[in-house]
Order: structure tokens, then C-alpha cells, then sequence
């Protein structure tokens, strides 16, 4: 933190900022980061406190120097006249001797900004002291010269120093000791010159990962942006390519922006731990959280300077010439186009239902018409993610076929075909004589869809929201970037066209800025809903993070329960359906739970065998371990493994069944295979809490398409508003409409003697 940040222009303390610095020092601390602060501003602090003190005595010292001035004058004179030594004499001895060794302008900075630096470090040590204990932070002071750098004994005394107070949660807080060192005329060669030079040799010496400058501006622009309205801000400064008009450096500092490009430069040269130095606003009170912090939410603009050749700096550049990175955060663009999708949501509400069949049908046409162009790109995303080493469940989820596209667009003309969902009465009561009030379906808004690795989800997705007529936000992973821009093209194109132009491709938007999901997760004053599809960390994370109401589930942590009156035919075929036919499918078996009963039957390892005859590896829980019915044991008895693996346990009847259910599944899909005729089949259905409870089939049937919805957005867990495989009535909420016959106002309903009444009678 340089003068210009830690200090205002008149040299007092920014209480604001050096508040801000502490307070987010502290978070850091919490999270177990080490810091070191590397902070000037006692100069700046100390001219202050000396030009105070020399107001407050120059009176008397002026009009005492006045009156002496003019008894000397009187005083020479006499002497002079009475011993006949001419003035030039006394000028050429003494006087001309005393002028001879008076220190020049330069030596009287040097001097004065020493006597400053001793009286501003203290003022500016209390004042640091104070805040920090204010967050429960211990701090101490490190001053520092030049010497400290470049002799050997002294920079390992000084490392040890370092290290032993971060090993202690203390927060170093280093300075040049310019009470010594009096600002000393730099050059080039001298091993730190300014606050930024030596905060660089800093995270060099003493393996700091990271470097952060803070600085008056919020970053490095192409030009001075204080004397250039339409400077440029760079999101990466690339060494050698970069130019940058430098402006007049910060009234109180001796540093400037030029300094700080060299001082960036130096610190992430090869050869260190620090890989990583960002350029940021001093006056951004979050900008430390924005760089270093673990919330996302809190974006600050800055430039990044990367070492040379590294991946960041290659991932950097990347982003830069893609326009990924750019200064407008993602949280402005999902803003933009939520508002713009909103807009487009309204105007499709207004319009005949036949509107949005037409879309409906246009994008099922078009996901076939196109398919070639479709299945090409997703071959370049599915090609980068074999290269890339990315997951066998997600690159499974990734790819696009013929058979996927086919059921696609069977599913969007399924929804077309359905009634409108829109403006369907739920209830009417009669309030009173005369006044009717009625609850209706309406859409929701706008929703926001965030999904992993899955590109196929994106037109199940659109026809849903269009068909309840909400505007659509889209996020997808970074794996699937090209088959996901090739789909929302092909699904804005017949919008426009199935509209006939009404209505813009805006009504369905996709973010493509690569940043932090969470940037976005804020904006509840412009996105409804949240639906997450993804991995369990995405959905997790989402859960936790969002200000945004959710919809979804974290776990796909399915059962299926062989109860003792199971034949074995039909148990091995729900059992292998339901883990084979889509292993990484949150809806796929993921626990086999087997009667005791039928290990003696025989009926459990014709299972197994099936199983293992399918490639399934089958761990066992403690009790089938005991049994001898798995030879690897369960790392962990509540897991999602998403392939051709499964856990194998036993149960001694149904109640145990149940109840390991509850304690290990997710609430997402439960089955049991039972005899028709045994009463175990509807116990299980009626007892077992789960989004969805099947008997006699596989858990696979738990999907939209399959349940006659045309499609789903995703398989809600929860317990509000909806759950299970969420179709177009997942998408909708409700609204009253009151209408009245005349006039109704509150006043005639009350008092002794009331005009009207209540009637409260429910109209079928």
C-alpha cells in the first residue's frame, strides 16, 4: 500500500482505506493466508506532524530573529568602523566558511524527510496497531534499508525474522527505514527505490505467492486515466507487447505508475515462489477481497502480471484475445441479459399460446435439420476433453448423438402438444356479493441454468422455460463450450423464425464470460430461480453460496431394495437396468440393498452375478462383507460414484431397509422388487421420504421425458414448490386476480353496522 492510498492528500491517515486494508487482512488471516504488509506513508504522516509543530512556534521565533537581525546589522557596523576590517575581510573568513559548508537543496530534502520519517512512523504504527486489534490481529513493525537486501547475514537474520512472526499469525508490517536511508537519490542499480519496489523484492525474498499493489487508479491503463477520459484499462500486461503512456506520478509517493509496472515485472520473473502480481484501486475498499479472498462476490478491476510462459499467463492471454476477460465482470453481462430476457419473457406472455408452439416445433425441426453442424462441434469439445484427461462420467454426459438429438426433439413437440400452462385458474372464491377472486398460473421470470458437461440439457431447458414463458439465463461448462454455442444458435435462429420475428433471440441467453459462478449469484434483483445441473460439488456450492432461491438436487444417491419375496429374474433385471443403462445419471442405481433372506435363496448372487457379468464392481458394506458377498469393502456408505460401481449391502427385513435409506440416500429416487402380491411393495411406497418411490421398476424411469413431461430442468429434492422431475409446472408460480362488480372498497366491510359481507364461497 503506497503513500496515495494509506494517506490523503493533505498527509493525514485515510482512517477509510487503512480501516478496509486491516479489516480484510484480518479475513485473510481467518482463512489461514499469510500476509505481509508492505506499507509507506510515515514521510507523508511526518511532514504533516513537523509543519504542524513549526506553525505552532514560528511567531515567537520570527519576531526574535527580527530583532536580532537588526542588532547585528548595528553591531557589525560598529565593529567594522571601530577596528577598520572592511566587510569583504569578515565575508571572506568566517561568514564565507560558514556559507561554504551550508548544505545544498537536495541535502536539506534528504535531511528534512529523515526528521519526517521518525515522526510519521510512529503516528503511523499506533494507528495500524489500533485497527488490527480491532479484529483481534497481532501486527508488527519491520524497518528495512537497503543493506538489509543485499548483505547475506543481514537478509537471512531478516527472513528468519519473517517467517517466525507468520508461523505465529502475526502480520509483518515492513517499511524502508527512511529516518536512515533519508530517500537517497535511487538509481536503476540500487536494489529497492520506492514502496512498490521493495513490496516486490519482498515477495521474492520471502516466498510470497502472490503480490498485490495497491494504487490510486484501478490499474494499469494504456494512458494517465486522469488525463485521458477514454484510457484503457489492461486486464493483462504482456511484457514487451504493452504500451503505456505514463502519467504525473501521486502528489505524496515517489513511485507512480511507472514504478509499479517495473516493480510487477521484477516480482513475477522467473526463478520464485510469486507467479502471480495484480495492479488494483486502493480506493476499491474491497479490492483486497476482490484479488485475494475466497468470496467471489466481490469482483475489483485490476491488471494481471503473470511470469512469463507460465500456464496463468498462457490461460490469461487466452481469455484476453477470446474476449472472455474484459472489464465488465460477468455479474454486468448476466445483469444485461437477464434484464433483455425479461423484457422478450413479458411480450411472449402476451401473445397467443400458438406463438410459443410454433417456437417449440421450429427448435425440435432445427435440432435435426442441423444436427451435422450440431455433432461437429461437440466432436472438437469431446476430442479436447480426452486430451484434457476430463472425467469418463463427464466426458459420458459431453457427447451428443444421433439417438440424443432424436429424443430431444421428440420431447419439445411432447410439450408443444400439451395444453397451455399459462392463465389456468387453480381456485375461484366468492369474496362477496359481487366480488370474485381467482388464482391463476403465471411464469416465474427469469430462471438461471447452471450446467456441467451437459449440452443436451440446453434444449430441454429452453423448450421448458419458453413453453411457461420465462426468460432463460444459461451457463454452461467450459468443456462444453463449442456444442453449447452451436445449440443456442441453432435455438435462437428458430426463435426469430418460429416468431416470425416477434419475439428476439435475447429470450434465451447464454453467458459465456469465464468467471466465477458465484459473481453471479448475487443478483437477485434480476434472476428468479437458480437450477444448478452438475456435478455434487456444483450444487453444493450453489446451495450454499446463492441469495437466489434454488432448485435442485446435490446427490443422486439411489436404492434399490431386493425384499425376500423378489424372484430373481426380475430383481437382476431392474437391478442391471438401473446401474447399467446410464451409469454417471443421477437417477442410476448407486446402492443395492438385499434381504437377508435372499442370500439363502439364491436370488442375491444371481444379482451379483449380473452384475459383475456387466462389468459392475460391487463393494461391500459391512455386513456383506461379513457374509463373504463382496471382496472390497466401502470406503464410505452414502456415495454417488457415478460409474460401473455399486454398493452391496444387507438388511434383515424392510424396516432396516428404510431406515438405511433415510440415514444414507438423498432423497432423490427409491425402488423395491417385490412380489406383486406382497404387501411390502406399498409399504414401501408409502413410507420411504423420497422425491420419487417406485415398486417393480427401475430407478431410471425417474426422468421428465419419461414421466410424460417432454422434458425436465432438473430433479428437484426439496420440499418447496416442486419436487422430483421438474416439467412446465415447475416453472410456473401463481398470482390473484380480484375482479369486482362496481366499486369494493375495505370501509364497507367494517364497523358496528357493515354495508356488505363476507361471503368466502368456493366457485367450481
Amino acid at each position: 500500500a503506497g503513500t496515495s492510498v494509506v494517506t490523503t492528500e493533505d498527509g493525514r491517515p485515510s482512517l477509510t482505506r487503512v480501516g478496509a486494508i486491516t479489516e480484510q487482512i484480518s479475513e485473510l488471516r481467518r482463512s489461514a493466508v499469510e500476509v505481509i504488509l508492505v506499507s509507506s506513508g510515515a514521510v507523508g504522516m511526518g511532514k504533516r506532524l513537523l509543519g504542524k509543530h513549526t506553525r505552532m512556534g514560528m511567531s515567537f521565533a520570527e519576531l526574535h530573529k527580527e530583532e536580532n537581525s537588526k542588532d547585528d546589522c548595528a553591531m557589525q557596523d560598529s565593529y567594522h568602523d571601530a577596528y577598520g576590517i572592511g566587510r569583504s575581510m569578515s565575508t571572506g573568513s568566517f561568514r564565507s566558511l560558514l556559507l561554504s559548508q551550508e548544505p545544498t537543496h537536495t541535502e536539506k530534502k534528504k535531511h528534512y524527510d529523515s526528521a519526517c520519517a521518525a515522526a510519521g512512523q510512529f503516528e503511523m504504527m499506533n494507528l495500524y496497531n489500533s485497527l488490527f486489534n480491532q479484529v483481534d490481529v497481532t501486527a508488527s513493525q519491520i524497518l528495512v534499508t537497503q543493506a538489509d537486501f543485499s548483505d547475506e547475514k543481514r537478509l537471512e537474520n531478516l527472513s528468519y525474522a519473517v517467517e517466525r512472526l507468520l508461523s505465529l499469525g502475526i502480520v509483518p508490517i515492513i517499511n524502508e527505514n527512511d529516518a536512515v536511508s533519508a530517500n537517497l537519490g535511487y538509481t536503476a542499480d540500487d536494489v529497492f527505490s520506492d514502496n512498490d519496489s521493495l513490496a516486490a523484492l519482498c515477495a521474492r525474498s520471502f516466498g510470497a505467492e502472490v503480490l498485490l499493489l495497491l494504487t490510486d487508479v484501478e490499474g494499469v491503463f494504456d494512458s494517465s486515466p486522469k488525463e485521458n477520459k477514454n484510457a484503457k484499462l489492461l486486464p493483462v500486461y504482456q511484457q514487451g507487447k504493452d504500451s503505456v503512456l505514463i502519467g504525473a506520478k501521486s502528489k505524496g509517493g515517489r513511485g507512480g505508475m511507472s514504478s509499479k509496472i517495473d516493480a510487477a515485472t521484477a516480482a513475477v520473473a522467473p526463478g520464485t515462489n510469486c507467479s502471480a502480481c495484480v495492479v488494483a484501486s486502493g480506493s476499491d475498499l474491497n479490492s483486497i477481497r476482490g484479488v485475494l479472498g475466497r468470496d467471489s462476490k466481490f469482483k475489483s478491476p485490476g491488471t494481471l502480471f503473470a511470469t512469463p510462459g507460465s500456464d496463468l499467463e498462457k490461460q490469461a492471454i487466452a481469455d484476453l484475445a477470446s474476449g472472455c476477460l474484459s472489464v465488465e465482470s460477468v455479474s454486468e453481462e448476466a445483469r444485461n441479459k437477464a434484464v433483455a430476457a425479461r423484457a422478450e419473457a413479458r411480450k411472449l406472455c402476451a401473445m397467443p399460446f400458438e406463438v410459443r408452439k410454433n417456437i417449440l416445433n421450429t427448435i425440435a425441426d432445427a435440432l435435426l435439420d442441423r444436427k451435422e453442424e450440431l455433432m461437429a462441434e461437440n466432436a472438437i469439445d469431446v476430442e479436447a476433453a480426452e486430451k484434457n484427461g476430463v472425467a469418463n462420467v463427464l466426458r459420458t454426459r459431453l457427447k451428443l448423438t444421433e439417438a440424443k438429438l432424436a429424443t430431444l426433439a421428440a420431447g419439445l413437440r411432447h410439450i408443444a402438444s400439451k395444453p397451455d400452462p399459462l392463465g389456468v385458474v387453480k381456485s375461484r372464491r366468492e369474496l362477496s356479493d359481487g366480488l370474485e377472486l381467482s388464482q391463476v398460473t403465471v411464469s416465474i421470470g427469469v430462471l438461471m441454468i447452471i450446467f456441467e458437461s451437459r449440452p443436451d440439457s440446453m434444449p430441454q431447458i429452453s423448450a421448458l422455460a419458453l413453453a411457461s414463458g420465462n426468460g432463460l439465463l444459461l451457463k454452461g461448462g467450459k468443456e462444453a463450450s463449442h456444442s453449447n454455442a452451436a445449440i443456442h444458435g441453432v435455438i435462437g435462429d428458430a426463435i426469430e423464425k418460429g416468431s416470425e420475428g416477434q419475439i428476439k433471440r435475447d429470450i434465451v441467453a447464454l453467458i459465456t464470460s469465464r468467471a466465477e459462478v458465484a459473481d453471479m449469484l448475487n443478483l437477485d434483483d434480476v434472476i428468479d430461480l437458480v437450477v444448478p445441473r452438475g456435478s455434487n460439488a456444483l450444487v453444493s456450492y450453489i446451495k450454499a453460496n446463492s441469495r437466489i432461491p434454488v432448485l435442485g438436487h446435490a446427490d443422486g444417491v439411489c436404492h434399490v431394495y431386493i425384499d425376500k419375496s423378489a424372484a430373481a429374474e426380475d430383481a437382476s433385471k431392474v437391478v442391471l437396468d438401473a446401474k447399467t443403462d446410464y451409469p454417471s445419471a443421477c437417477n442410476a442405481m448407486e446402492t443395492l440393498l438385499l434381504h437377508q433372506y435372499t442370500v439363502g435363496n439364491g436370488v442375491a448372487s444371481n444379482i451379483l452375478m449380473a452384475l459383475r457379468a456387466a462389468g459392475v464392481k460391487c463393494v461391500g458394506g459391512p455386513s456383506a462383507m461379513k457374509m463373504g458377498l463382496c471382496d472390497v469393502a466401502a470406503k464410505e456408505l452414502k456415495c454417488e460414484y457415478g460409474d460401473l460401481t455399486c454398493l452391496v449391502e444387507t438388511v434383515k427385513d424392510i424396516e432396516e431397509a428404510i431406515d438405511w435409506i433415510h440415514k444414507y440416500g438423498s432423497g432423490h429416487t427409491e425402488s423395491i422388487v417385490c412380489s406383486d402380491e406382497s404387501g411390502a411393495g406399498e409399504e414401501f411406497l408409502q413410507r420411504v421420504d423420497a422425491a420419487c418411490v417406485f415398486k417393480n421398476a427401475s430407478t431410471r424411469f425417474s426422468d421428465g421425458f419419461r414421466f410424460g413431461l417432454g422434458a425436465e430442468v432438473g430433479i428437484a429434492t426439496g420440499r418447496i414448490h416442486a419436487r422430483g422431475p421438474v416439467g412446465v409446472e415447475g416453472l410456473l408460480t401463481t398470482k390473484y386476480q380480484l375482479r369486482s362488480r362496481g366499486v369494493n372498497y375495505v370501509a364497507e366491510y367494517a364497523g358496528d353496522t357493515p354495508q356488505k359481507t363476507y361471503t368466502h364461497k368456493e366457485i367450481s
